[in-house]
């Protein structure tokens, strides 16, 4: 088993590889382009990690919140679009999908007046922006079931080939 370091602010990816008890020698062989060289300067932040060293990262560590994070901390496009999103179970999700979404229907109507004559009066702009907040909620909820579902299909807990046909049925 290999040494766990003692370092205090371990990043994303430096918790993970330890988490799967690779040293980075070790690391480099599975992410098979990633030199340990590479994965020390990723690790110690002495480099940011390029977009296509994420997507490698988080497929061999069957981690991809690894893109998440990336996506919504270190791109600089991201850093704008894009929330971070945290894990949590399953029921979590949905109760807090449920939640949302009652809220959502309940300013519906509110919505359809404030965008009917397609200008939002002054007025009207304070609903508007908690109608957004409101929808933005849903959103960032969907992300976090994709990325549960990510996750659970990277450990093997749902049959990827069954999930992709279904998927695939979809569109």
């Amino acid at each position: 088993m290999p040494r766990v370091s003692a370092k205090a602010n371990k990043n994303i990816y430096f918790r993970r590889r330890e988490e799967l008890g690779l040293t980075r020698e070790k690391a480099s062989e599975v992410l098979e382009t990633i030199p340990a060289e590479r994965i020390e300067k990723i690790e110690n932040e002495r480099s940011e990690p390029h977009p296509e060293e994420v997507l490698i990262m988080a497929n061999k560590y069957k981690a991809p919140e690894l893109c998440n994070y990336y996506c919504s901390n270190q791109c600089p496009i991201g850093q704008q679009y894009v929330h971070e999103v945290k894990m949590q179970d399953l029921s979590q999700i949905i109760l807090k999908m449920v939640a949302s979404l009652n809220s959502a229907q309940d300013s519906q109507r509110r919505l359809i007046e404030i965008t009917a004559d397609g200008v939002i009066e002054e007025d009207e702009i304070e609903d508007f922006v908690h109608i957004q907040d409101e929808l933005e909620k849903i959103s960032i909820t969907v992300q976090t079931l994709q990325l549960w579902a990510e996750q659970m299909l990277a450990k093997g807990a749902i049959d990827i080939d069954k999930y992709n046909s279904y998927r695939n049925k979809e569109k």
